[in-house]
């Protein structure tokens, strides 16, 4: 670990102490990893569950466990909460429901956890002069302007239509009875309440827009470290598809577009936006690969070979099969069509440009997963015969 860092700026960056909230989630571990291999930051780790992070926890003589302290809580009512943020320099706030299968069948949990949860948290910040790096979504730009327009408009081809900014983009989102929005609803008016904070109070904040981050320990296989009746995030679940050899599953013929970036190369925007506040605060910064593009359809065809070429097994007669969105996700479900992050800001402010090509971080996480999950997965699926 090196023992002195130098900012983008040419300064020595002083060591912090760090209060991270859902660090024990996919994002909060992998920014975990990072912080005590490579630098000398203290991290006030916050979380209900610490699976994610044991290995960074157990034993005692690992090399950073004077830096790493774990403290089991649930935001929603722990009175030392306010205590551990005064105790830190950064707040770190990652804690949140963010699986679209819970958007429109728990739309009241998805509002107070993105919501009113975060809200003690950001005024805790302000009140005590903290400086918070608070974790968006891409959600709330929700519908792109090129979806409004007819299919033969060659408007429809103009990036001014689609690709996402921080600064400009409207945030477009459908009826109040299509409750999907409820998570990038909540999600965007946790932003406005951060930047009035900053406005009025000044209140340091960065807000974070991650675009689909992929990678090992993300998020959940049903029936194995996760709820058996869980409905996971997209590659997720076509992983949960792979490892059982089922038929991927296509909402609505898997016709909307995403991006994907590797967590690797996301953290590493994160640890820049840790180590040079002049120029992240005050900063929304869009995280995510515009060159990962592709259509859901698209991704489950390349999962597939992927998934053959790291497993060694064979293809599926019937890899896909295509189901409503009703049917999949519940009545209320809506969905945005195309996902593309401009990547101006971060790329002026932090220098910083995604490396892994969308094979390469999709190869990465499947043979993460076929290691960790193919054994409980074959012995889940094995049934007792009858004595």
């Amino acid at each position: 670990m090196a023992t002195t860092r130098i900012d983008l700026d040419g300064r020595p960056v002083k060591p912090i102490t760090i209060c991270m909230i859902g660090a024990g989630g996919f994002i909060g571990s992998h920014l975990c990893e990072k912080l005590m291999s490579e630098t000398p930051h203290r991290v006030l780790a916050l979380d209900v569950y610490n699976d994610k992070i044991k290995h960074l926890l157990e034993p005692e003589s690992l090399p950073w466990a004077t830096r790493i302290q774990f403290h089991r809580l649930n935001i929603k009512h722990d009175s030392r909460l306010e205590g551990l943020i005064k105790m830190a320099d950064l707040t770190i706030n990652l804690a949140a429901i963010c699986t679209p299968a819970d958007y429109n069948t728990r739309p009241l949990d998805t509002i107070y956890s993105n919501f009113i949860d975060a809200l003690p948290v950001v005024k805790y910040c302000s009140e005590n002069n903290r400086r918070l790096i608070h974790f968006s979504t891409c959600e709330v730009y929700g519908k792109t302007i090129q979806s409004f327009l007819p299919k033969d408009s060659p408007l429809r081809q103009d990036p001014a239509y689609y690709v996402l900014k921080e600064d400009t983009s409207p945030c477009i989102f459908g009826s109040i009875e299509k409750q999907r929005w409820s998570y990038a609803c909540a999600k965007q008016l946790i932003e406005r309440l951060i930047y009035a904070e900053g406005a009025e109070n000044g209140l340091e904040f960065t807000i974070v827009r991650p675009f689909n981050w992929i990678g090992p320990r993300m998020d959940f296989i049903p029936g194995i470290d996760g709820p058996s009746e869980g409905v996971p995030r997209v590659l997720a679940c076509f992983s949960n598809n792979l490892l059982r050899r089922e038929p991927l599953k296509l909402v609505d013929g898997g016709k909307s577009q995403r991006t994907f970036v590797y967590i690797k190369d996301a953290i590493e925007a994160i640890l820049l936006m840790i180590e040079n506040p002049d120029r992240a605060n005050g900063h929304i910064f869009n995280v995510g690969n515009p060159n990962n593009e592709v259509t859901v359809r698209q991704l489950a065809e390349m999962m597939t070979k992927v998934y053959t070429k790291v497993s060694g097994e064979p293809y599926l007669e019937s890899p896909t099969i295509d189901v409503s969105s009703k049917e999949f996700y519940g009545e209320g479900y809506d969905d945005s069509d195309k996902r593309i992050p401009d990547m101006t800001i971060i790329n002026k402010q932090l220098g910083w440009n995604p490396k892994t090509s969308l094979w390469d971080l999709l190869e990465s996480t499947l043979t993460y997963q076929h290691r960790t999950y193919a054994e409980a997965i074959k012995k889940a699926m094995v049934k007792p015969t009858a004595s």
